[in-house]
Order: C-alpha cells, then structure tokens, then sequence
C-alpha cells in the first residue's frame, strides 16, 4: 500500500526536524519547510532518499566542505540557498 502524499510530506518534515546533530536540524527544517509542499514525487522520493544519508557527510555537503554525490548536487545546492536566505 502505497503512503499518502500527505503522510509522506508530513513523515519528511519529522525527520527533517530530528537528524541527530542540531545544524542539520535547522537546515533541513528550514528546506522542508520552505519547499516540500511544492515538490514534484520525484523530488519528494530524492528528499527522502537524501534523509538516509549519514548527517556528517550531509553537513560537509551542504557547507561546501566535500562535493555532493551526484543524484544529490542540485539539490544540496538548494538546501544551501535556502538556509542562507
């Protein structure tokens, strides 16, 4: 049985909220917040397969400190953006 749009996009903004390391909780929450309602599924699946990663290697893309893995780049690159504004 497949997760309701709207259980899903709720279920991703938890775990947006309770990464593990505080900077990554404010990151990401401020990303959910900011554009998840918005995204295509495809995007929403990429979100969610992103929030698997390990927070470290998260940080360290998202602060420029190592290159983000492909799939993820132009995502990063948001989440970036969007903590900064």
């Amino acid at each position: 049985m497949e997760e309701p749009r709207a259980y899903r996009l709720k279920r991703l903004k938890m775990r947006s909220m309770r990464r593990g390391i505080k900077e990554m909780d404010l990151i990401l929450t401020a990303y959910a917040e900011a554009n998840l309602e918005g995204m295509a599924e495809s995007e929403v699946a990429l979100y969610d397969a992103l929030l698997h990663e390990n927070d470290q290697d998260l940080y360290q893309w998202v602060t420029g400190q190592a290159d983000a893995p492909g799939q993820y780049s132009g995502m990063i690159k948001n989440i970036a953006q969007t903590f900064q504004k």
